[in-house]
């Protein structure tokens, strides 16, 4: 897989503009009602890092951070400031802040996932990203102990358990966590002018998700 397993310059992300994008086709009936339909099923992010680039060493920290992924070659993590966590930014995750699967007694294998919304429409969104040594996990209310209850393999955000610890039939697996997002740049090419950015200029840095 072409993915480096490192995080882009956080102080940079920070100041990023970018969030999630959904297709939608919109169908205008001659009645005037409309017909819609989704033709993703999950939203895909994306980002302008160039807003966040505030001094010239930081521009030659993404040209060096671009050069070695290869430009579009090469994905990585993304800290997307406004949704990083399984709870909201200002809030400290726990071990009861998302339902990630239900015991049956013999399943050991659970993907950390976020559900977004209520009652409406709620949508899922699977984690793959997790931060080394954030996650926190709960069987039934019970907090469980990572290394010896648990792995986190956070390649891949799935949450093993280890034998005597498998959860029984009906019991809730619950989780809280600090994730990335996997990217890559949208661009094999990035343009730069000193003079301009001495006086103001925003260089376009595209970044955009990976599905993995």
């Amino acid at each position: 897989m072409n993915f480096h397993d490192v995080r882009f310059p956080t102080d940079i992300s920070r100041g990023a503009q970018g969030g999630p994008e959904r297709r939608t086709d919109v169908v205008v009936l001659g009645s005037g009602y409309e017909e819609r339909n989704s033709r993703w099923a999950d939203s895909q992010r994306s980002y302008n890092a160039g807003y966040g680039i505030k001094s010239l060493d930081q521009l030659y920290m993404v040209l060096n951070f671009f050069e070695e992924r290869r430009g579009r070659l090469y994905g990585f993590r993304w800290r997307d400031h406004a949704d990083w966590k399984s709870i909201e930014p200002g809030a400290i995750p726990t071990s009861n802040d998302q339902l990630i699967g239900i015991g049956d007694a013999s399943t050991t294998e659970f993907q950390l996932s976020k559900i977004y919304g209520g009652s409406f429409a709620p949508w899922t969104r699977i984690v793959t990203k997790p931060v080394d040594g954030s996650v926190k996990i709960s069987v039934g209310g019970v907090d469980q102990t990572q290394g010896s209850a648990f792995a986190v393999d956070s390649v891949t955000g799935i949450v093993t358990f280890l034998p005597g610890h498998i959860p029984s039939i009906g019991a809730q697996v619950r989780a809280g966590f600090e994730f990335d997002v996997p990217v890559r740049f949208d661009t094999d090419k990035l343009e730069t002018n000193l003079s301009g950015f001495q006086h103001g200029a925003i260089p376009q840095i595209p970044i955009v998700e990976v599905r993995l």
